[in-house]
């Protein structure tokens, strides 16, 4: 039986390629593509009309891709992550950008966050964790009440085996090798069962397919040679959860 990669394994992993964050062909390519995807889901499934009054917590924020689209619409931003070169990352490119974004280093399996926020984002982070079931169970303390909780992960499947994994970090490099280990991705009725066992209600729950073209040109200079396009396919859970009154 294969072993899960540890905490370590995953804090090196990310501090080593800290300075790709905003390299749109660099090594979170994938991040990039799938930004559109991530913040049209957001937007739509919250209250963008009040966006500019919304705290927004973003959980695992990498260099902060997802939380400096959100604070340009207005919202009041907070990023936390366990990569500490994440964070410095994240916090230069929000002053070049001239951000007012808050970012903290803080060890996500055991956040320890008093403040409450209207909505809460965990996105490609769950499949890094080594319990994230606990962390489903933590974050409720920090909703408002009806706040929301938006999570995105890799659907655990075979194909996610062959393209995330064997063919994105083996063959086109377009992440890390040991970036995503397959005993840690996750199915959608194990998401469901943690949300519901937690009193979540759940809101929406959708699979997104993301396809990836790869283009190839053979070596050499000569006018006809062929470019072999090939496409890769991952499929994203995307699901939406609300904190219900008590």
């Amino acid at each position: 039986m294969n072993q899960k990669k540890s905490k370590k394994q995953e804090y090196n992993n990310f501090s080593s390629i800290a300075k790709e964050w905003w390299k749109p062909q660099g090594k979170f390519r994938i991040l990039h593509k799938i930004l559109p995807i991530r913040i049209d889901y957001i937007l739509n499934k919250i209250d963008y009309k009040k966006i500019k009054k919304l705290e927004i917590l973003d959980l695992g924020c990498g260099g902060g891709l997802t939380c400096e689209p959100l604070a340009r619409l207005g919202a009041s931003v907070t990023g936390v992550d366990f990569v500490e070169e994440n964070i410095k990352v994240a916090k230069n490119h929000a002053i070049q950008s001239n951000l007012n974004i808050s970012y903290f280093h803080n060890d996500i399996d055991s956040i320890k966050i008093k403040k409450k926020y209207d909505v809460i984002l965990i996105l490609e982070v769950l499949e890094h964790l080594d319990n994230w079931e606990s962390l489903i169970k933590k974050i409720k303390k920090n909703l408002k009440p009806k706040g929301k909780v938006v999570f995105s992960t890799i659907n655990k499947t075979q194909l996610a085996r062959i393209t995330s994994i064997f063919i994105a970090e083996n063959i086109l490099n377009w992440v890390p090798k040991n970036t995503h280990d397959y005993n840690k991705l996750i199915k959608p009725e194990d998401l469901i069962k943690v949300l519901k066992k937690n009193n979540f209600k759940i809101k929406n729950i959708k699979i997104i397919p993301v396809r990836f073209l790869k283009r190839i040109k053979p070596k050499g200079d000569k006018p006809n040679s062929l470019i072999i396009i090939g496409t890769v396919i991952l499929t994203f859970i995307f699901a939406l959860c609300d904190n219900p009154l008590p």
